[in-house]
């Protein structure tokens, strides 16, 4: 095998193999049930899937433009008009994307200039920082407060400085499954009221949430629309996370930035699949009925793990579910959590990873988009731990 002759210098020192790719390679290893990385193991509905076919058989094989099909840009626009009572043009305004990842990374590459901070909330996803040291920017750090995870905007201001040139939101939040009030939206309002600040606001999982409560979608406030990249995600929302397909909404003078570099990083995305979604999407009780979905399943698992010694957190939208361990063990979340997997048979992700500084709080993450047969038995597992 060939050797690069010479020393790299590496523009992500700190970064190694996702937490997500380790546990799922060591659930495979111990042959474990895998409630670590965020995936379904039911299938999309039927009806996409014969759109996507249709639409290959069809010829629509070739590249789509670079801002994605036009059928899906109009249907988007009008989903969100529908829910959030914000209007975007389809052609100027939205842009399909390579999943929600790239539309992230994206918005990041055309906007931070070397130097430039930009505010994150730990736990942070990991995509995140990467894409900001990428660019050359300085992350700067909030943490969301234990056990609730809710945010001291207080805090956020005073890390507010002319350096600032992005804030990083994600509700519904991965991984912790804590949501933005609307209150947590007009504290958003008034700390970049005046600036320049420009907001990603990571809304893949819109249609998943909880107990009555409303997704709180920067659309929905015309202060943060008019500065903030919305990205969201086909994947999640129609169980086809290995499709790879989100979009990302703005206003046009921050999406001809966006599409500057979008024609460069990925260009365009699946052709036949974009037109398959745009038929699709006019079955709008599928997104509007996934928060009950997803709900049933929520409530599903923890009510098979009322036996176990797991201290279940608030989970108010995504699909993972928090446990907290202090009673088990004062292990660290890592080791716990590969112990789990290796003599338990269930694997999780520790939170800790989505520190900069790893805390711990004894907390597991858990994904519950699987079918019943699969949480009752990862249930029993851990009620036997």
């Amino acid at each position: 095998m060939p050797t690069f002759p010479s020393p790299i210098v590496s523009r992500l020192p700190d970064v190694g193999t996702t937490i997500f790719t380790v546990m799922s390679a060591l659930a495979n290893e111990y042959n474990a049930i895998n409630l670590s990385q965020g995936f379904p193991d039911f299938d999309c509905p039927a009806l996409l899937l014969d759109r996507v076919i249709h639409h290959m058989k069809s010829g629509h094989n070739q590249y789509a433009p670079m801002t994605g099909v036009a059928p899906l840009r109009e249907a988007i626009a009008e989903k969100v008009k529908n829910l959030y009572g914000r209007a975007y043009d389809p052609q100027s305004e939205i842009t399909v994307t390579a999943g929600a990842t790239q539309a992230i990374y994206t918005a990041v590459a055309a906007m931070v200039h070397p130097g430039d901070e930009v505010i994150v909330f730990e736990p942070v996803y990991d995509s995140y920082v990467p894409a900001i040291q990428l660019a050359g920017g300085k992350p700067v750090y909030v943490r969301l407060k234990f056990p609730d995870y809710h945010i001291d905007w207080d805090e956020v201001a005073a890390l507010v400085t002319p350096r600032t040139r992005m804030i990083m939101i994600n509700t519904p939040h991965n991984p912790t499954g804590s949501v933005f009030s609307a209150a947590d939206m007009e504290a958003l309002i008034k700390i970049v009221a005046g600036t320049n600040i420009v907001i990603v606001s990571d809304e893949v999982y819109e249609h998943i949430v909880f107990d009555g409560l409303r997704h709180e979608s920067a659309a929905r406030y015309p202060e943060l629309a008019e500065r903030s990249f919305i990205v969201s995600s086909f994947g999640k929302t129609y169980h086809v996370t290995g499709w790879k397909i989100g979009y990302c909404l703005a206003p046009k003078e921050l999406m001809t930035e966006f599409r500057k570099a979008h024609q460069f990083i990925v260009f365009t995305c699946n052709t036949a699949v974009q037109f398959g979604l745009a038929d699709f999407m006019q079955e709008k009780s599928h997104y509007l009925g996934l928060s009950a979905f997803y709900q049933q399943k929520r409530d599903f698992f923890l009510k098979a793990i009322e036996g176990s010694r797991f201290t279940p957190l608030p989970s108010s939208g995504t699909y993972f579910q928090l446990l907290h361990y202090d009673a088990i063990t004062e292990e660290p979340d890592t080791d716990f959590a590969k112990r789990m997997t290796r003599d338990a048979g269930i694997a999780s992700i520790p939170i800790s990873v989505f520190y900069r500084d790893g805390e711990d709080n004894q907390v597991v993450r858990f994904c519950f988009a699987k079918g019943e047969k699969t949480l009752l038995e990862g249930a029993a597992r851990l009620c036997r731990i």
